[in-house]
């Protein structure tokens, strides 16, 4: 699951990202992030959402570092800890960003995620 989560981030594909999810799945930003809703609700809201934020954006990203996976009490939970390594148009500035996923994961597919990145870390590299 977390294999091909990172691959659509590399590809920048909104559509292989939302292909991972249920219908009513439902995707949250606790820490708020410049251009993103709180909030994605549906698998077709994740697929808009990503279209429009990943097609609006320069950001290359060349690289997503895993830091950890933990194992939690409850099987269909996943928390992984990753680093994006990016790059920024029209300098290449190159920038890092940590974040943290706990995806809820029922029968191969996303019901829930909570996202936590540091979405100011991308918007720094901009200066």
């Amino acid at each position: 699951m977390l294999t091909c989560y990172y691959e659509a981030m590399l590809d920048k594909s909104p559509d292989d990202l939302a292909d991972l999810y249920t219908i009513d799945a439902v995707h949250e930003f606790p820490f708020s992030s410049p251009g993103f809703p709180p909030t994605f609700e549906g698998r077709e809201a994740v697929r808009a959402g990503y279209r429009a934020a990943w097609g609006a954006s320069p950001v290359q990203v060349e690289e997503v570092r895993r830091v950890a996976a933990y194992e939690t009490a409850d099987p269909e939970v996943i928390v992984a800890e990753h680093v994006v390594v990016g790059t920024l148009p029209p300098k290449a500035t190159t920038f890092t960003v940590p974040g943290l996923l706990i995806l809820h994961v029922r029968n191969g597919l996303i019901t829930r995620v909570r996202d936590y990145m540091d979405g100011l870390g991308v918007a720094s590299a901009r200066k």
